[in-house]
């Protein structure tokens, strides 16, 4: 039987905008403590009047949690997120969840929509000095796109959707049209279900070994809170 998770009592201590569809919370809680965390790992949240949502882990230092809560449409979380103030409590759970860096690789590609950018940046933001690193990001228009600062050799190409978030295919697409590098690459496939599933099967007929791919559902319609392990 696995441990129990750690309990936070998180509190909100500030909200902002980041893009139009993306607000960051910050909270503080009695011992939170950056190494406990790897960086691409999420936290269990209690939101009020809503089931248990994974939201990743965006940032974590000095004593300050932030998470970033795509605002994508209206659902408890989402308007909880819009309208939660200075002094707001929260109960969480974590870190956990199996998306890290991996070791080992020579180059690495990450492709997911706008509910992955804070798992790809914080990955990217760890990533030592030089390492070579793709990323496809969909999200709804050019407003949600998001600047990084990171030390790996990063190539970043942004996939406008062109509308609210949707089960569809162009982040496969995308990953059709890219060329490898020489070298053994490692993949971080994560978003809608759907989409992660048919982006997985397509690397595996590439013939990538299964133990290079880190696959990861984060939502799919109809569901309420959770991740599919793909």
């Amino acid at each position: 039987m696995r441990p129990p998770l750690p309990s936070w009592r998180l509190t909100l201590t500030d909200a902002r905008p980041v893009t139009p569809l993306c607000r960051r919370l910050s909270f503080t809680a009695p011992g939170l403590d950056a190494g406990a965390w790897t960086p691409g790992q999420d936290l269990v949240l209690n939101l009020p009047d809503a089931p248990r949502r994974h939201y990743t882990i965006r940032s974590l230092g000095d004593g300050v949690l932030d998470i970033d809560f795509v605002l994508h449409g209206h659902g408890p979380a989402a308007d909880w997120a819009t309208a939660a103030g200075r002094g707001d409590v929260i109960e969480a759970a974590g870190p956990r969840g199996r998306t890290r860096l991996a070791d080992g690789a020579d180059w690495h590609l990450f492709v997911g929509d706008e509910t992955c950018i804070p798992a790809i940046f914080a990955m990217l933001e760890a990533a030592p000095p030089g390492l070579r690193a793709f990323a496809f990001i969909e999200v709804e228009s050019a407003a949600e796109q998001q600047s990084i600062d990171t030390a790996a050799d990063l190539d970043l190409a942004w996939v406008l959707r062109g509308g609210p978030a949707r089960p569809n295919d162009l982040l496969l697409q995308r990953l059709m049209a890219f060329a490898p590098p020489v070298g053994a690459g490692h993949a971080y496939i994560i978003g809608e279900t759907s989409g992660v599933r048919a982006q997985r099967h397509y690397l595996l007929e590439q013939g990538w070994p299964r133990e290079r791919i880190t696959a990861e559902g984060y939502w799919r319609p109809g569901r309420v809170g959770g991740h599919d392990h793909v």
